[in-house]
């Protein structure tokens, strides 16, 4: 995905910086992702959010909060107030891009900032919370050992998942008195609610408040063992799933027309796991699934392998190429199932010089309902004749050219706050 490092002014007049992940095509929405307490904008559960959500169109703006990250001020000098006035402050940027957000996605403290955040950003439809707390000063139990000393003296210098942070007596006062209530209940937008039942940090508890508070439409979906960081590759990828299916019903998100010739669009394939072989396949901004390779060839096998979506796409063919047939004979045709194999063999005639290989698709046809032999006989013709089955018969052309490629961000910096006790 294309990334933009930007910065913009914050709620206090300080350059705050932010990642703007964009759609390799058309942006058909805007998300704003609030990162957890003392975090930052490139923890990986983020960029993986950001990630998914690009692929299906949707622009993110990630950016690190007033003193955190590469964002300039100082953190004892902020509150969740000012957090808040940041996430406005950061909507004013994108709608003077005229990417107005359209979503607020919120981790942790993050998340109750989105939701009381959503009143000053009018153009919000949808809103995620990701083991958010319904009562921000469930944070000060991080450093209830530095209460005293934060109250005698404006502020003491705490450690946080072996970092030092230094906590003014402003933003404890500040998520002592916040109550999130009311903000829920007026939200004006969509809730997605998302939490794991073993949260050590934030407990389910908050997820039933924030959720009993909230007016419809709101949803609950479980993050199962996740931990409080979406630290584990596959709940970030679960979690992003989610929000991408869940967002397509409250997102207005219309795909410019297909270009000539193609009337199924532009299949875009997008990597998610440069570790693997992991991809994101992305139709259009309702259609998405996975391409992977088996673990016994260093994927995770978490989707189908390339000819594995040659074979689905021959097996998908053939069924419809059948229906069509038979809806227009008015055969009574009840049911249908199409099973595809794919491997290589020699082929003594492939090339001139000796034996090579060749692709071999197997495929079986079940058909179901009160059908002649000559009727069955037909369709086992008129399987051969499915557009897909022709393509492949044939010599096909490939045409590729290589796009400039554009100055990758730098990731230096990229989870290295993964560690800190985070809310």
């Amino acid at each position: 995905m294309p990334t933009e490092r930007i910065s913009f002014t914050g709620h206090a007049g300080h350059d705050l910086a932010a990642r703007l992940d964009l759609p390799e095509g058309p942006v058909l929405a805007t998300a704003l992702f609030a990162h957890c307490f003392t975090c930052s904008k490139d923890i990986p559960a983020a960029r993986r959010i950001a990630a998914r959500l690009s692929a299906m169109g949707i622009a993110v703006l990630r950016f690190d909060f007033t003193g955190l990250g590469h964002s300039g001020g100082e953190f004892a000098n902020t509150s969740f107030t000012s957090n808040v006035a940041d996430l406005i402050a950061a909507a004013r940027y994108l709608a003077s891009r005229n990417m107005a957000p359209d979503m607020l996605i919120g981790h942790s403290l993050g998340g109750a900032a989105v939701l009381r955040a959503r009143a000053g950003i009018p153009s919000v439809k949808s809103v995620v919370t990701l083991g958010a707390p319904f009562d921000p000063g469930h944070v000060a139990h991080h450093f209830e050992d530095a209460l005293e000393a934060i109250n005698r003296d404006g502020q003491a210098e705490v450690n946080l998942g072996g970092r030092p942070f230094v906590i003014g007596k402003e933003f404890v006062d500040d998520i002592r008195q916040t109550e999130l209530g009311e903000a829920v209940a007026d939200l004006g937008a969509a809730l997605l609610v998302m939490h794991a039942p073993r949260d050590a940090t934030v407990g389910i508890d908050n997820a039933a408040e924030i959720f009993q508070a909230a007016r419809h439409p709101k949803s609950f979906v479980t993050l199962d063992d996740a931990d409080h960081l979406i630290t584990d590759p596959c709940d970030a990828e679960y979690a992003a799933d989610m929000i991408a299916t869940w967002a397509t019903r409250y997102v207005d998100m219309k795909p410019p027309a297909p270009p000539p010739g193609a009337p199924e669009g532009v299949i875009r394939v997008t990597e998610a796991d440069p570790e693997g072989f992991l991809q994101d396949v992305q139709n259009g901004p309702y259609h998405h699934v996975l391409a992977d390779e088996p673990e016994a060839y260093g994927g995770t096998n978490r989707g189908l392998s390339p000819y594995g979506f040659v074979a689905a796409g021959l097996g998908a063919c053939t069924s419809m190429t059948l229906r069509m047939y038979a809806r227009r004979k008015g055969w009574l045709l009840e049911g249908i199932s199409v099973e595809v194999c794919h491997d290589k063999v020699h082929a003594q005639d492939a090339i001139p010089s000796g034996p090579a290989k060749i692709d071999r698709f197997m495929r079986v046809i079940h058909l179901q309902g009160d059908l002649d032999q000559e009727q069955r006989a037909k369709l086992l013709e008129i399987a051969d004749k499915c557009p897909v089955h022709r393509t492949l018969e044939q010599s096909s052309r490939v045409e590729t050219r290589l796009e400039d490629a554009p100055k990758l961000p730098d990731m230096s910096q990229e989870g290295q706050d993964i560690d800190a006790a985070a809310i």
